[in-house]
């Protein structure tokens, strides 16, 4: 069986009368691709705010590699080894694409350097070889702005590939991208994944993409895990077509 890279062990939070976590158990398996499903407002985005220390539940813990991580700030969690890819990517939109993956490597590096003298920091060159596993080298100098909302996802990843992460959690990679190019992305997404050996977890509503590249699935309804296997287990439960799926 595969190392347990994080726990969640009794998590439990409540915003006034809606309980987004009611002592939960939830462990993510090193090398895994686990999908987080559920129907709005059950809690999925609450979890990863919780174990990238964005939120502090009102009881329970979450370790990462054995270490309590409950209290910590987003920035320590981050360079335990733990990025985040938001449902909107954090990009500045008015620097160019290389600018953004240089501010992240002087960042995770601790370098503070002036905009202008970034083109000559040595992590360069690893930028460029991101850029290039997720196949946006081509956008490398050009304003992030100018990018289509699929790209931008991209250089997204990138960044928090940038971080040297373990794990990397994400809400919703492909969302306000056209549904033509969904398939594409992921396919570009979990292969730039898979070769950095970056365990991933992520929240979908797209069962499709549910299917064809988590390898578990953790059902999340009204503050619970109602169901958790692989996914050709989970979405075929009664129960979850019913609520979750809607069939």
């Amino acid at each position: 069986m595969a190392d347990v890279l994080l726990s969640a062990r009794g998590i439990s939070i409540r915003f006034g009368g809606v309980v987004a976590a009611d002592n939960v158990d939830l462990d993510v398996l090193d090398g895994e691709s686990l999908a987080i499903i559920g129907p709005n407002g059950a809690g999925k985005t609450t979890f990863l705010n919780i174990s990238t220390g964005y939120l502090r539940p009102q009881a329970g813990a979450v370790t990462f590699l054995g270490k309590d991580i409950t209290a910590q700030p987003p920035r320590t969690i981050t360079r335990l080894g733990i990025a985040r890819a938001f449902q909107i990517p954090q990009l500045f939109l008015d620097q160019t694409v290389m600018e953004n993956m240089l501010i992240a490597a002087a960042s995770h590096a601790r370098r503070w350097t002036p905009l202008q003298a970034m083109s000559a920091m040595p992590e360069r060159t690893a930028m460029e070889r991101l850029l290039d596993l997720v196949g946006v080298q081509g956008y490398a100098e050009r304003p992030a702005r100018e990018l289509p909302e699929g790209q931008r996802k991209l250089v997204d990843i990138a960044l928090a590939l940038a971080l040297k992460p373990k794990l990397l959690l994400m809400d919703e990679p492909t969302s306000g991208v056209a549904s033509s190019e969904k398939l594409g992305i992921m396919d570009i997404l979990t292969s730039a994944l898979a070769q950095e050996k970056v365990t991933s977890v992520f929240v979908e509503h797209d069962m499709d993409m549910v299917e064809r590249y988590a390898n578990r699935v953790a059902v999340w309804s009204a503050g619970k895990i109602q169901k958790l296997g692989p996914p050709a287990e989970v979405l075929q439960d009664p129960a979850v077509r019913e609520q979750v799926i809607g069939i």
